[in-house]
């Protein structure tokens, strides 16, 4: 189950929880303070692949 998403995702490797953290703290940074009604996706660029 794990190597199909694997397979479908160009990072070629699933997202851990530091991964999401990263994107957390970013956003509750300072260089996020210009960022306003934006969804930050943190899927290894599986969302891209389906456009």
């Amino acid at each position: 189950r794990d190597a199909g998403r694997i397979a479908r995702t160009p990072l070629g490797r699933l997202g851990t929880v530091t991964d999401i953290a990263r994107g957390i703290c970013f956003l509750a940074s300072d260089e996020a303070g210009f960022m306003t009604a934006q969804s930050l996706v943190v899927d290894g660029g599986v969302t891209f692949t389906n456009i």
